[in-house]
């Protein structure tokens, strides 16, 4: 697992850190699906999935329930999913996921959060050569063995397969999240999260200082509502 692996997952527990951050982007997700596939989960694979990461968070199912009904009144404002790359302090490759019922609103905090920071936004895409989108499952590992698993899910796609702790992490191409959710579902296995992640492909070296230079303008971002999650590739500082 090496270096990704810690820089994924000092990330993610950076980005699920806050629980009402979350269940507020769930929501909006929620909002989302539901706007475009209907209010069934049977037939509506997005909302299916998301209703399982709710479960995943221990999102309160009364909360879950309100978030689809208030997603089915026309009154209700639809979201926008938009990416914005860019660049912090000392040349760090920082990319924004949103998710916004006012654009003007969203790209003109990102654009002041990073100028201001020393940094620059960019156009769509730049950081293409950065980071790669992979679709990441998270299931329960109680009663499986992490081998057999692996040999079974190679032909829907499985690039990584991994316990850690009580869950074991499964990561394909973009492409293959359909036939890998499906191929999970049919198992029987407690999923416990499906999602996109952006996974670095290079690495940049920051001294201390500088590295809590950046952090400031990822905890600025991160604050913002209609962040979903931010990404950098600040190399992961070895612990003493």
């Amino acid at each position: 697992m090496g270096r990704a692996f810690e820089a994924r997952k000092q990330s993610k527990m950076k980005r699920w850190g806050k629980m009402a951050k979350l269940f507020t982007r769930i929501g909006k997700d929620i909002v989302i699906a539901v706007k475009a596939g209907g209010p069934n989960p049977e037939s509506n694979a997005r909302l299916r999935v998301i209703m399982q990461n709710a479960k995943g968070a221990n999102m309160p199912k009364d909360r879950i329930e309100a978030a689809i009904k208030r997603a089915t009144d026309k009154d209700t404002s639809s979201y926008e999913e938009i990416v914005y790359e860019g660049y912090g302090p000392y040349k760090v490759a920082i990319l924004v996921e949103t998710s916004t019922d006012n654009i003007n609103r969203t790209v003109g905090n990102v654009r002041s959060y990073i100028t201001r920071s020393g940094g620059t936004l960019g156009t769509s895409g730049l950081l293409n050569f950065i980071f790669e989108r992979k679709a990441v499952f998270r299931v329960a590992a109680e009663g499986v063995n992490v081998e057999e698993l692996e040999f079974d899910l190679i032909d829907f796609g499985a690039e990584e397969v991994f316990q850690d702790e009580n869950e074991i992490t499964i990561t394909t191409e973009f492409e293959d999240f359909g036939r890998m959710q499906k191929a999970l579902e049919d198992k029987g296995l407690n999923i416990i999260s499906s999602e996109f992640e952006r996974f670095c492909t290079t690495y940049k070296e920051v001294s201390a200082e500088q590295e809590a230079e950046v952090q400031k303008l990822i905890d600025k971002l991160e604050e913002d509502d209609d962040v979903n999650a931010v990404y950098h590739n600040m190399a992961p500082r070895e612990e003493a």
